[in-house]
């Protein structure tokens, strides 16, 4: 087997960025991103972006696919597998495998297993229909599709509308065929306990608190209106919320918390669905020191005959 790709997987909070960037450091690559929130410019300690984790030895990881769009922007998967592809082939140029990595199991899936795709309008009648639905009635209508849509990341009215949207054009319309190299890649996820993904949730949450997470929306607030930062979930919905005054800061750090370990679970659930639809993930402990993780990604990718 021939690998063009190396890709580190796995839920929020459980150290993929900084092995990914050893890694890559230590095989002389670069690194994709698959973060549908770290593509946002100035949306960088309530995404996790923890730059300063590609900084490998004093020397700077190439990275591609973050800070590539403005704070309200609405981007989509369509662009996504349209951006990975420009970067996928500019990496690939210079001879190396790049390395994917992050946690959003839409971007993930759509480039391992090739989505075809097709730039999907908004339908205004059908928006205008949904109009006024809560999150739990839209959520029920997606589950009605045949979608591969990823619901991990619908956790506001606007993306589930959004979804719905995305579904309801995919049933109307065949897609249309969009060119898209073979991948082949060496896929690695990294599992954690409940028990210790829920302990690093809870503090780096803490962790961005005191970083400033609050005083970063706050500013992002001056350029980008609420119900647009709200759109994109978990630290931007409910810091919003409490900078508003829908929420106390108590409110906002307890649904916070609980709404990022249910993210958390539903990655890991997308991750097992995408098993079933035919990726091979080789899961390693994510609770091993980072050197043991890449002897095993080493170890793994010598087992095989690779680029």
């Amino acid at each position: 087997m021939t690998y063009n790709l190396i890709t580190i997987l796995g839920p929020t909070a459980c150290g993929k960025t900084r092995v990914a960037a050893k890694l890559a450091h230590r095989i002389g690559t670069e690194i994709l991103s698959a973060d549908s929130r770290q593509i946002y410019r100035g949306m960088d300690i309530g995404t996790g972006k923890d730059l300063a984790d590609y900084v490998v030895e004093g020397r700077q990881v190439p990275y591609h696919l973050i800070d590539i769009a403005e704070p309200g922007y609405k981007y989509n998967l369509y662009e996504y597998q349209r951006d990975f592809l420009e970067a996928y082939n500019i990496v690939r140029a210079r001879d190396v495998v790049p390395i994917l990595c992050g946690g959003t199991g839409l971007y993930l899936e759509s480039v391992l297993r090739a989505y075809r795709l097709d730039e999907v309008p908004q339908n205004p009648e059908l928006r205008a229909h949904l109009e006024g639905k809560s999150l739990e009635e839209l959520t029920a209508l997606l589950a009605t599709y045949k979608t591969l849509h990823n619901t991990t990341d619908v956790d506001t009215a606007q993306r589930a509308v959004r979804a719905i949207e995305i579904a309801e054009h995919y049933r109307q319309h065949p897609v249309a065929k969009r060119a898209f190299p073979e991948i082949c890649s060496l896929t690695i996820g990294l599992d954690v306990s409940r028990e210790l993904r829920r302990d690093r949730i809870s503090s780096r949450l803490r962790n961005r608190v005191e970083e400033g997470m609050i005083d970063e929306i706050r500013g992002l607030l001056t350029k980008v209106k609420p119900e647009d930062l709200i759109y994109y979930g978990l630290e931007y919905k409910f810091v919003t919320q409490y900078v508003i005054g829908e929420l106390t800061k108590d409110e906002m750090l307890t649904q916070l918390e609980i709404a990022i370990h249910q993210f958390a679970k539903r990655q890991m659930t997308w991750f097992r669905g995408m098993e079933r639809r035919g990726v091979h993930i080789h899961w390693i402990d994510g609770a091993k020191s980072d050197e043991k993780k890449i002897e095993e990604i080493e170890r793994l990718w010598k087992t095989t005959v690779g680029e």
